[in-house]
């Protein structure tokens, strides 16, 4: 370290040596890279011994760094420094004469060892700076750039002899490969010329077969002609038979149906007014209590016997025709046939409740009477009062029809009491004179709504 009083600097002497005056020195060229980076590591690792005090102001952000960050970070600076303050240069060479004393006094000398670093003796010859230093600089940065040069002319040989090793192995694979790709290539040749015979072998195989084809193709036209014009005649005479015989089976199923529906309708009519006379007699005789054996002729002679009713109680027997009892009587009666005008009954029962409801209830109504009395019931609705299709399930013993477009229900009424036979009960319920007087003219028994309507209310 160096030593001040009164404030003014000493350098710092070796032992026995006079201090002398030396003109001031210069390089003559710019410090080499190498050289000025190992100039800012020597200085970044003297620093550590300075005070805050002695370093240069820009010098000392940079005193906490540890050495590699500021070589980094402060290298500038540093190097700055160095070049400017030939104090703050003198202390820096203090420090590293003790850090590399031998080598330090060998170049303060003038004569450092062959075997040092050019580097590390320029780095010192900077900071130190003794007689000749700019010599020693730049023998010593020209000895690195030899060295760095010889250095990379050595790796360039080793490069270039790896090449050149490459290039042969390279030359041999490539000899190699081609001695191997001439045998494949005559391997090639010799099957492509097969593949080539084959082929034309081929082509003239095709040619004949294409011929053949095209004559075969000819004679397949000729049998086609001759099969359609067989085919057209052919479904010609049988669209004529096909016709012949759909006649024939119209004309035979006309008069099967005509057959079967005049005498089904015929054998029904006959079989109905049958049971009809008969289930009347087996009333008539349970009416008037006719005893079950056969009539003798004291029977016929008038007299009042004990217990027997008198003619004047069956006179007593006749109804009312606002009496629900009347109603009862009628569905007494064998095979009647009870016909109920639906709308007309229940706008007259309930007509405030909407189409849907009047018909549900009605019709609920309707099925127990049926299974009540054991009558046919069957109950007819205005299909112009319909705004969309009913999905409706009939109840159990009640049919409902509903008339067809331009038809009214009363008409259709009518057509259900004509369709009967003559002789069968047949009570039609409505309100309407109209269909009354229609219906009994055709021997129907006419009843008013209100009455069926009693009738149900009392179930």
């Amino acid at each position: 370290m160096q030593e001040t009083t009164g404030g003014e600097p000493h350098r710092e002497r070796r032992p026995g040596a006079e201090e002398r005056p030396r003109a001031a020195e210069v390089l003559d060229r710019p410090l080499p890279e190498r050289v000025r980076r190992r100039v800012v590591a020597l200085t970044g690792d003297a620093i550590g011994a300075l005070t805050v005090a002695e370093l240069p102001a820009p010098v000392r952000q940079y005193a906490r760094f540890t050495p590699a960050r500021r070589a980094k970070f402060g290298g500038n600076a540093m190097a700055a420094a160095l070049e400017t303050d030939a104090l703050f240069r003198q202390r820096i060479g203090s420090r590293l004469r003790e850090l590399l004393p031998e080598l330090a006094e060998a170049i303060v000398e003038g004569s450092p060892p062959a075997a040092a670093d050019p580097v590390d003796v320029a780095a010192l010859a900077y900071v130190l700076r003794p007689d000749g230093w700019p010599k020693l600089v730049t023998a010593a940065g020209e000895e690195a750039q030899r060295a760095q040069a010889e250095r990379a002319g050595a790796e360039a040989e080793r490069e270039l002899e790896r090449l050149r090793r490459e290039l042969a192995q390279a030359r041999s694979a490539s000899r190699e490969d081609g001695g191997r790709l001439r045998a494949e290539l005559e391997a090639a040749r010799r099957e492509m010329d097969g593949l080539h015979r084959r082929l034309r072998s081929a082509q003239a195989d095709i040619k004949r077969g294409e011929a053949a084809l095209r004559k075969l193709q000819a004679e397949l036209d000729e049998v086609r002609a001759r099969a359609q014009a067989q085919k057209t005649a052919a479904d010609s005479e049988a669209r004529r038979l096909r016709a012949r015989a759909a006649e024939a089976e119209s004309a035979l199923e006309a008069g099967r149906r005509a057959v079967r529906e005049g005498r089904g309708v015929a054998d029904m009519r006959v079989r109905l007014l049958l049971d009809t006379v008969l289930d009347a007699a087996q009333g008539l005789r349970r009416e008037l209590a006719l005893p079950p054996a056969s009539h003798h002729p004291a029977d016929t002679v008038e007299a009042v016997e004990p217990g027997r009713m008198s003619p004047k109680d069956v006179a007593h027997r006749a109804l009312s025709e606002e009496d629900p009892a009347l109603l009862d009587q009628l569905l007494a009666l064998p095979q009647v046939h009870l016909l109920v005008d639906g709308y007309n009954v229940t706008k007259t029962g309930y007509p405030t409740l909407p189409l849907e409801k009047q018909r549900l209830r009605l019709l609920g109504g309707l099925a127990g009477l049926a299974a009540q009395s054991g009558a046919e019931v069957t109950c007819v609705f205005d299909g112009a009062e319909l705004a969309a299709p009913v999905l409706l399930a009939p109840p159990r013993g009640v049919r409902v029809l509903f008339s067809k477009p331009g038809q009214t229900a009363d008409e259709l009424i009518r057509r259900l009491v004509r369709a009967e036979p003559e002789g069968r009960p047949v009570v039609v319920v409505s309100t309407d004179r109209e269909v009354a007087d229609g219906v009994a003219e055709a021997g129907a028994r006419p009843v008013a709504s209100a009455l069926l309507l009693r009738r149900l209310a009392r179930s």
